[in-house]
C-alpha cells in the first residue's frame, strides 16, 4: 500500500505519527528487558516504617522487604526494591510499621486451656493444689491439640512468629505447630514425679530421649528439645543424666531456675548450694541452655551465665502475677548476659500477648532502679526480637530483618488513635503498640494472618473446641 502525502503538513503528521509509534514500541520493549531483568520473588511486603533491628537498628521510610523461598533477600527503599524485584504477591505498607516477628522466650502452649483457673496465688500453692491436679486429670493428646491450636491463634494474632514451648505430649504439640505455620523449639517435659502419661522420671525421660532423636519436622520450623522442669522436681543425678545425654545429640535443653524463694530454700536445704550453681555442678551451663526465670541469680552466678553463653529468658508478667519477685535484668545485661522475653503460660499469665511483656520489661526495672533511663525501648525490643533469637539458639535464622534470614516478619497498623502521633517508632512500638494492632503475620514466607484474617487455622473451631474443653474443667473445678 502506497501512501501519498500531498502537502508539507501531511509529511509532518506522518513524521510525527512514525516517531511515537517508534517510541510506544521502543518505551514497551525497554519495559520487558527491565522486567526480564528483575529478580522474581514470591512476595514483597512494604512499610510506612521498617524496623530492621539490624546492628544498626536501622529504620527505612517508606521500605519493603523482597522474599523468595522463604528467605529475605532484599531489605531497602520501596523505589529500590522496586527497580530489583518483581513479585508475585504485595503487601501494602500504607499506615504500617513493618518489623521481625516476636520470640516468645518461654510458654506452656497447651495450658492456654486453665487460663484463669486459678489465680492469685503464689507459686508453689497454685502448682501443687491446682495445676499438679488438674494436668493429672485432664492433659492427654486432645487436651494438647486443642490447647496448643488456641495457643497458636493467640500467638499468631499479636504478632509471634518463634515460642519455646515446654509441656507433655510434645509430638502432638509438634503436628499443631507445623499446622498452624508458626516457628518453634518444643522442649518434652521431663520430671522425677508422676506427670501425664508417665508414672515418673524413667519413662518421661526415656519418652523426651525418644522425642529428640526421632522428630523431623517437615518443614524445618520446629526443632526438639528436652524439658527438665527445674532444680526441686528434677534431682541433680537425673540433671547431670540429662545434661550428658543433650550434649551427645547435641539438643537444647530449657529449665525453669532460680524463680522464687521456696526454690532457693530447697536447693538450699537438699545441696547446700543455689539453683544456678547446682546446674554449673552438673554441666547443664555448657549445654544449649535456655534458663527460664532467674528472678534470684547472685553476682557470682550472673558472671557464670554470661561466662557460658547461657540464654535467659525474662517473663515479667508471671513472675509479678506469682509473687516471684523481680529478675535483676538490668544488671545481667549490663554483664553481658544474652537475655530474651517470654509470656510463661496463659495459666500464670493469662495471655500469650508478648505486648504486654514488653511494657512490663520497660516500666518494672525503672521503678525498682529508680532511673528512668534503664531499660530503654530499643533495648526492650531487641530482648523481644534479635537478643530473643539469640538467647533461644536462633540468632543465625530470624529475629532481624536481614538478607538471608528466614522471613519472620509482621505488619502493625498505626492509624489508630492510640497510635497517633508518631515521633519515635521504638518508643511506640514498646509503649503504645498493642497485640490487637497487628495484621500480618508472616513465618518463612508463609503468610499466617493478613489482614486480620486467619489463614492457617479456623477460628471460630479453635475457640468452640477450646470452649468444650473448658467446660469440662469448670465442672472438675465446681467438685473440688
Amino acid at each position: 500500500m502506497k501512501i501519498k502525502i500531498k502537502t508539507a503538513n501531511g509529511l509532518l503528521s506522518y513524521v510525527r505519527v512514525l516517531v511515537l509509534s517508534l517510541g510506544i514500541i521502543l518505551s514497551t520493549q525497554i519495559i520487558a528487558a527491565s522486567a526480564q531483568s528483575k529478580k522474581p520473588v514470591d512476595l514483597i511486603v512494604h512499610g510506612r516504617y521498617v524496623v530492621t533491628m539490624n546492628d544498626a537498628r536501622q529504620v527505612i521510610e517508606n521500605g519493603a522487604v523482597a522474599i523468595r523461598d522463604g528467605a529475605i533477600v532484599g531489605v531497602d527503599t520501596d523505589r529500590r526494591i522496586a527497580a530489583e524485584f518483581s513479585a508475585n504477591k504485595e503487601i501494602s505498607g500504607k499506615n504500617r510499621i513493618l518489623m521481625p516477628g516476636l520470640i516468645n522466650g518461654h510458654n506452656h502452649a497447651a495450658m492456654v486451656l486453665f487460663r484463669g483457673m486459678a489465680d492469685d496465688l503464689p507459686l508453689m500453692p497454685w502448682l501443687k493444689k491446682y495445676i499438679f491436679p488438674m494436668e493429672a486429670r485432664f492433659v492427654d493428646p486432645e487436651f494438647i491439640r486443642v490447647g496448643v491450636r488456641l495457643a497458636c491463634m493467640e500467638m499468631i494474632r499479636s504478632g509471634t512468629t518463634t515460642f519455646v514451648d515446654m509441656y507433655f505430649y510434645p509430638n502432638e504439640d509438634a503436628k499443631v505447630i507445623e499446622s498452624c505455620g508458626l516457628r518453634a523449639i518444643i522442649g518434652a517435659a521431663t520430671i522425677d514425679y508422676p506427670s501425664p502419661g508417665f508414672k515418673g522420671w524413667d519413662d518421661s525421660f526415656a519418652a523426651a530421649v525418644k522425642f529428640v532423636k526421632n522428630y523431623k519436622s517437615k518443614s524445618g520450623r520446629v526443632i526438639a528439645a528436652f524439658a527438665p522442669h527445674s532444680p526441686y522436681t528434677v534431682s541433680a543425678q537425673h540433671l547431670a543424666e540429662l545434661s550428658r545425654v543433650a550434649k551427645k545429640m547435641d539438643a537444647p535443653v530449657t529449665i525453669h531456675l532460680s524463680e522464687t524463694r521456696a526454690e532457693l530454700g530447697i536447693i538450699e536445704k537438699r545441696y547446700h548450694t543455689t539453683p544456678v550453681l547446682l546446674l554449673k555442678t552438673q554441666g547443664l551451663l555448657s549445654n544449649k541452655l535456655i534458663a527460664v526465670h532467674l528472678v534470684y541469680p547472685t553476682e557470682e552466678e550472673i558472671k557464670l551465665l554470661a561466662k557460658y553463653k547461657v540464654g535467659v529468658i525474662h517473663n515479667p508478667t508471671s513472675n509479678l502475677k506469682t509473687a516471684a519477685g523481680v529478675s535483676p535484668v538490668p544488671e545481667m545485661l549490663r554483664q553481658g548476659v544474652t537475655m530474651g522475653l517470654g509470656t510463661d503460660g496463659a495459666a500464670s499469665n493469662n495471655n500469650l500477648n508478648m505486648w504486654r511483656a514488653i511494657r512490663l520489661a520497660a516500666l518494672i526495672h525503672k521503678g525498682v532502679e529508680h532511673d528512668a533511663t534503664v531499660m530503654p525501648a530499643e533495648t526492650v525490643l531487641d530482648m523481644a526480637t534479635r537478643e530473643g533469637a539469640k538467647a533461644i539458639g536462633l540468632g543465625k535464622v530470624t529475629g532481624d530483618l536481614v538478607v538471608g534470614k528466614r522471613a519472620d516478619l509482621i505488619q502493625l497498623d498505626i492509624s489508630s488513635a492510640h497510635m497517633t502521633p508518631l515521633y519515635n517508632v521504638y518508643s511506640q512500638l514498646v509503649y503504645a503498640a498493642a497485640g490487637s494492632d497487628v495484621v500480618t503475620t508472616i513465618v518463612d514466607g508463609h503468610i499466617l494472618l493478613e489482614n486480620g484474617k486467619f489463614l492457617t487455622l479456623d477460628a471460630d473451631k479453635t475457640i468452640r473446641d477450646a470452649n468444650k474443653m473448658a467446660a469440662k474443667i469448670a465442672a472438675a473445678l465446681a467438685q473440688r
